[in-house]
């Protein structure tokens, strides 16, 4: 998730655990121990300047379950002996205030689709359970105002239930996330299953700054196929528009460690496009067709086969974000007409590089 959320979040967690006369200093402390986890990209830009390893790590031993609670005793063990006291006063409470801090930030970001190694360093595909969008201002803001009230408020009880109440409102969006998400998944297996797809990968993934409006892709032999649905007001199959990949180049590139190393972190999720001689990976749970946020050049064809080339991170120029998210709201409150399910079948459609 963004700053912003990951800040409020370990404050509100760290003041309404410590003690009351601590709590603008909880809030602080949540606050700072909340955004530390991602704090791994300055490290790691001081080791590698390649946009694969950039973009695998992240989110990975910051934000690990086996890590975080070492840190969180580190950081504890340090304020309790050489801190100004608080935590010595209040050892057991300030022990989980920190720990809860710390945790609750990987889990969080769990909830996007990005990918969050909790189990660093075993290597399991990282997690997306992908129910929340990156920024939501329904998530974030029942939170923010439980701050600024507790700061404002200090010891008061009516502190206390801020946080109490900005927490429950939190954690019940990302429940109903999970709620709309179910719901998009159930008809996305029914659709796809009728349209002879029913083992194909596929994921679904609210679009930006709401979870009302889904987006839905799944892979095919020939490339993927992505529809949109609207927990309000769509009923009936989803119409999927089907995108060719060069999926041929993809295989036979299987052996460059960047598509490996791609094909673990995203589940496989990728466009594979061969421009001008290069072999372009775009990875298509960020973003929207056409347009991704993470593209990456891996190799370059040679007459003996692909060769592993430096990856570099290729810019894709977005088209009118500003009427997308316009279409995009308007979507929410819109069924589209109905087609037969049959005519939803990917076809191959021009204007993709193959």
């Amino acid at each position: 998730m963004d700053s912003l959320s990951q800040i409020v979040l370990g404050g509100a967690v760290a003041a309404i655990i410590a003690p009351a006369g601590h709590r603008r200093a909880a809030l602080l402390a949540g606050a700072a121990l909340g955004t530390l986890p991602d704090l791994d990209s300055l490290p790691i830009a001081l080791f590698s300047d390649n946009p694969v390893t950039l973009m695998t790590v992240h989110r990975s031993f910051s934000h690990s379950l086996f890590v975080l609670p070492l840190v969180g005793w580190l950081v504890w063990w340090l304020f309790k002996r050489f801190g100004n006291g608080r935590v010595a006063a209040s050892p057991a409470r300030w022990f989980w205030a920190i720990q809860l801090a710390l945790i609750t930030h990987p889990l969080l970001d769990a909830f996007t689709v990005y990918g969050t190694q909790l189990w660093w360093p075993l290597t399991p595909p990282p997690a997306m359970w992908s129910s929340m969008f990156i920024i939501d201002p329904l998530y974030t803001v029942w939170l923010l105002v439980a701050c600024i009230a507790a700061w404002f408020l200090r010891e008061r009880v009516a502190a206390q239930r801020a946080l109490a109440v900005g927490l429950v409102l939190s954690t019940a969006y990302l429940g109903w996330s999970l709620v709309a998400k179910s719901l998009v998944d159930r008809e996305a297996e029914r659709t796809l299953a009728a349209m002879g797809l029913g083992d194909a990968p596929y994921f679904s993934v609210p679009m930006p700054f709401n979870t009302l409006l889904w987006r839905v892709v799944a892979m095919t032999p020939s490339g993927y196929v992505e529809a949109e649905r609207s927990v309000l007001v769509d009923e009936g199959p989803l119409q999927f528009r089907g995108y060719p990949s060069n999926v041929q180049a993809l295989r036979e590139a299987v052996g460059v460690p960047a598509v490996q190393r791609l094909t673990w972190f995203n589940r496989g999720f990728m466009r594979s496009q061969v421009q001008e001689g290069q072999l372009i990976l775009s990875d298509l749970r960020m973003g929207v067709e056409p347009d991704y946020s993470f593209n990456f050049v891996v190799a370059e064809a040679t007459p003996g086969g692909w060769r592993e080339v430096p990856p570099q991170r290729k810019e894709w120029p977005w088209s009118q974000p500003d009427q997308r998210l316009r279409l995009m709201w308007q979507r929410i409150w819109t069924e589209p007409p109905q087609e037969d399910v049959a005519g939803t079948r990917p076809q191959g459609r021009t204007g993709t590089a193959q």
